[in-house]
């Protein structure tokens, strides 16, 4: 068997492909691309299992194509969808797809003389000339409306199964303008085989068929899995239902760190192989240390390392990593004061805050700042009973009555935690 098909196996990758792809990858370097369409400026974590495929297909010797779909991001593909996606206009499409262009580039190798170095292309390119008539004309005929009409992403939504009876006209086409950028990178970028999720299927599929027809020609079809969690619950997003992107503007390094590091013991023995690029026999050694120790949290650890390092590069993870210490409590004073405000807030997300003016935070006593000056405490009293007991932390650091804040310790110059036990918490914002 060849050893790509070998590597998704062993990680669980594989879903299904058509005959004869085995026999392809082994004759010769093989050209295969994945689609991704531009739906938002930037992609998020279900796409890293797309973009995860083409780097090891690089790495076993093949050559790797990267489409952003600036033309089907314009109709929306109807798999897996209970509705019809909502257009975009054109400007707002060019930017996705720009941004997107942007972000592939840093995952796989286009740099070099290698003759299976990475390519970036986008559909729009070679749809934008091409009017309906022609399109009808020398593509829609070489494929039925039955044949279109049989495949699950189609079917689904006509029987109402999807949670929707019907399909507009303009989603109906979206498996003949994926089929049509196969046939056009099967004759133009040598492209053998397209790859995808196994919700993708059909529309793979349906570019095999049109090559067969059009270039009597032969093309291959290889899927993936679609990622859930071990409960079967979707993958990806925040319990609120918010993504999770690859740009850091819209999901810090921070959060995207945390979201890892809180993966479930199953579902971490699971992402790890998914998302790292680590061997099997690493991997396997790194599963069973966890089992011995489960409450170490090695394997999560280093599932988040390695995941953020690859997304976000090293010097975000380190600060990630240094953030979540903080929340821990393996961390000092010095670290929490280097925060800046973002992540600040990120780490003690929910807890109360209070404004306060400076003159009341700054060189004052410390018992009317915890009651009266933050109503932090109830009490001066409750405040003096605390302080004697040794349960009162200011940024993460235990204080006594003597205790009075100045400028240094101000968190990016702003703010001052507080903190009772190890549990409560409350965020002083001076004005």
């Amino acid at each position: 068997m060849n050893s790509f098909i070998e590597e998704l196996k062993w990680r669980g990758l594989f879903a299904d492909m058509m005959p004869g792809t085995d026999e392809q990858l082994n004759k010769e370097m093989t050209t295969a691309y994945i689609g991704f369409d531009p739906t938002a400026d930037s992609l998020h974590i279900g796409s890293l299992i797309q973009i995860k495929i083409l780097a090891h297909f690089q790495q076993h010797g093949h050559k790797p194509i990267a489409l952003v779909g600036g033309a089907t991001g314009m109709i929306g593909d109807p798999s897996g969808k209970s509705a019809e996606r909502n257009l975009l206009d054109e400007a707002t499409l060019l930017h996705y797809v720009d941004c997107l262009q942007n972000q592939l580039s840093r995952f796989l190798n286009f740099d070099g003389n290698e003759t299976n170095k990475a390519e970036l292309v986008n559909n729009y390119d070679w749809m934008k000339n091409i009017s309906f008539l022609d399109f009808a004309k020398n593509v829609g005929k070489n494929i039925t409306v039955n044949y279109m009409m049989a495949k699950d992403s189609v079917k689904k939504r006509l029987t109402g199964e999807a949670g929707v009876d019907g399909m507009s006209f303009t989603e109906f086409t979206y498996q003949l303008i994926q089929g049509y950028d196969f046939l056009h990178l099967y004759q133009n970028n040598n492209v053998r085989l397209q790859m995808g999720g196994s919700d993708q299927w059909g529309n793979i599929t349906t570019g095999t068929e049109l090559i067969r027809r059009k270039a009597q020609g032969e093309a291959f079809a290889l899927t993936v899995p679609l990622i859930t969690k071990a409960d079967g619950s979707k993958f990806g997003k925040s319990e609120s239902g918010e993504n999770y992107w690859l740009d850091k503007k819209k999901t810090s390094p921070y959060k995207f760190y945390q979201f890892w590091l809180n993966a479930t013991d199953d579902d971490a023995e699971r992402f790890i192989k998914f998302y790292t690029f680590l061997g099997k026999e690493e991997i396997e050694a790194l599963i069973e240390e966890h089992k011995t120790a489960p409450h170490e949290r090695k394997l999560q650890r280093k599932l988040a390392e390695e995941v953020t390092v690859w997304v976000h590069g090293r010097e975000e993870y380190e600060k990630a990593m240094k953030a979540s210490e903080i929340l821990f409590g393996k961390s000092t004073a010095e670290d929490l004061v280097s925060l800046d405000e973002e992540i600040f807030l990120e780490i003690f997300d929910g807890v109360p805050q209070k404004e306060v003016a400076k003159a009341d935070v700054l060189g004052i006593n410390i018992v009317d700042l915890l009651s009266e000056k933050s109503g932090f405490l109830k009490s001066k009293s409750e405040a003096t009973r605390e302080l004697k007991g040794n349960s009162i932390s200011v940024n993460k650091e235990k204080i006594n009555e003597v205790y009075t804040a100045n400028e240094t310790d101000l968190i990016d110059g702003k703010f001052l935690l507080l903190q009772k036990g190890k549990k409560s918490y409350f965020i002083v914002k001076v004005i």
